[in-house]
């Protein structure tokens, strides 16, 4: 009987590089609190329309009681947000760079490479670090698994193209991410370079919503 058909997959030694855990760690009881005071806001301003609370200001109580629960929804939303991402990886191996979200896992491999380079900037209260993956032609920008980590801006070198994978690293984690890529791939790094303030950005959320419906995905 032959045997089923694998999967690819990282390899077994493949360096790991958590990055959903530590923003999971922060994000999560942020999260929590909010949920939590969305849920005081509906108990008190069920207590002020039933009349079991009465406050100085009925308006006022309601009004307070309302910001608060309204305060329950964003809080939801992150919640189930960082938990989402709390198994994201990155591994590295001999065939290129993993994404790994904990349900999904994609590879950028080398061979499609046209270099890798390491970003910092510093933020408001901490630094940012990222590894800027340059390819050798088109890449999906829709990628379902990948699509998140694509940004669009110049290159910090002439010849390289403006469309590039970013992928976020925590300070912790830098000399392992480096160290990696430098191992499987030494012919591809490019150095680090200091970017502007804040330089991760976001994903381009709408015009992945607008191409996809256009796609039909």
């Amino acid at each position: 009987m032959a045997a089923p058909f694998a999967l690819p997959a990282p390899a077994p030694n493949a360096a790991v590089i958590p990055t959903g855990r530590r923003r999971a760690r922060t994000g999560l009881p942020v999260a929590l609190l909010l949920v939590l005071a969305g849920v005081g806001g509906l108990v008190a301003a069920v207590a002020v329309i039933g009349g079991s609370h009465q406050p100085r200001s009925p308006v006022a109580g309601l009004v307070a009681a309302s910001m608060l629960a309204a305060l329950g929804v964003p809080g939801g939303l992150l919640l189930v947000v960082f938990w989402r991402q709390r198994r994201t990886r990155i591994l590295v191996d001999h065939v290129g760079m993993w994404f790994d979200t904990g349900t999904r896992c994609q590879v950028i491999p080398w061979r499609t490479l046209a270099g890798v380079g390491l970003f910092h900037s510093q933020g408001h209260r901490s630094s940012f670090h990222s590894l800027e993956l340059y390819p050798t032609g088109p890449i999906d920008r829709d990628d379902p698994v990948l699509w998140t980590l694509v940004r669009e801006e110049e290159p910090f070198r002439p010849g390289l193209p403006r469309l590039r994978h970013r992928l976020r690293v925590e300070a912790a984690h830098v000399p392992v991410a480096v160290a990696a890529v430098r191992h499987h791939a030494p012919h591809l790094w490019l150095g680090e370079s200091w970017r502007e303030r804040s330089h991760v950005g976001r994903p381009d959320r709408a015009g992945h919503r607008e191409r996809t419906r256009a796609r039909g995905r």
